[in-house]
């Protein structure tokens, strides 16, 4: 396989734009913990007390999607400073460890998204 500067260089973007995305549902969750929190100190409803504690899991989560998302950043640019330095084969165990560490956050979002679905399910149902 060639790899060449540009290579790693196509992940900025991707990751960049991954790591926004990480953000918003971080802030947005973290609102929503907030609110829910001081709901709770007001009524002490348990229904509240377990969907923060699910809202934890999920900004735990979202922390380590983040802090792959940065590291496959991270490593990408080690890779192209080794692939500039000439360190073709140093370059290509970098790539792949970007790559990596990329989908592992990737698969964490979607565990993420699972347990935000099934919240809601358990939410709706209390409309039935």
């Amino acid at each position: 396989m060639e790899i060449t500067l540009t290579t790693p260089g196509l992940l900025f973007s991707a990751i960049s734009l991954l790591l926004l995305a990480y953000t918003n549902r971080f802030l947005t969750l973290a609102n929503l913990i907030r609110t829910l929190h001081d709901q709770y100190e007001e009524t002490e409803d348990k229904k509240k007390k377990d969907q923060i504690q699910n809202l934890e899991k999920r900004v735990s989560l979202i922390k380590n999607m983040q802090l792959l998302g940065i590291g496959s950043l991270f490593v990408s640019v080690f890779c192209m400073v080794a692939l500039f330095a000439g360190l073709i084969i140093v370059g290509k165990i970098l790539f792949g460890m970007s790559l990596v560490m990329l989908l592992i956050s990737l698969g964490l979002s979607i565990i993420e998204i699972q347990i935000s679905v099934d919240a809601l399910k358990i939410q709706l149902r209390d409309l039935e």
